[in-house]
């Protein structure tokens, strides 16, 4: 035992005094000096960066709603909230959203939205009109409100407009 640790130490003795790369204090070498773009922005560390681990964010499954009842635009402080009432063509829908078209950006002052809802893997049947109601809201502020002087919301078979 003594002999192991005697030859153990004088070869990392005899090591660190060379400049091969067996020797453990030469693995990372010297430090070297990098140039740093001025311009670029440091990183904000409150927001995570994606990590190779996340999940990828899954295509959203929705379908126009079979048609649109009722739009209203209600004015709030800071903006507006569009709230649309329609009637899906059987039980179950949920999930239900106002995607944005083109962006989100108006289309000669109108901003357009389509009414979206998934439907169940196992519907439950068709039922009467009032069972199949379904309601949706979406906020905008006003920034997104700026040049938009009409909101049209679509589903499947028609479409309604409100301007302002």
């Amino acid at each position: 035992m003594r002999k192991t640790i005697l030859l153990l130490l004088v070869s990392a003795t005899a090591l660190s005094a060379c400049q091969s790369r067996y020797n453990p204090f030469n693995w990372f070498g010297n430090g070297e000096e990098v140039v740093v773009d001025p311009n670029a922005e440091p990183p904000n560390p409150l927001l995570p960066e994606r990590s190779a681990l996340a999940r990828p964010e899954e295509a959203y499954p929705g379908v126009p709603v079979t048609r649109i009842d009722e739009l209203k635009i209600e004015r709030v402080a800071d903006g507006a909230i569009i709230r649309a009432t329609g009637t899906a063509d059987r039980h179950g829908v949920f999930d239900l959203k106002l995607r944005p078209l083109n962006d989100g950006e108006p289309v000669d002052g109108v901003l357009t939205y389509e009414f979206l809802g998934v439907h169940p893997k196992y519907p439950p049947g068709v039922g009467s009109e009032a069972s199949r109601r379904v309601i949706v809201a979406h906020a905008l502020t006003d920034q997104q409100l700026q040049g938009v002087r009409t909101i049209r919301v679509q589903a499947f078979q028609n479409a309604m407009q409100a301007r302002r």
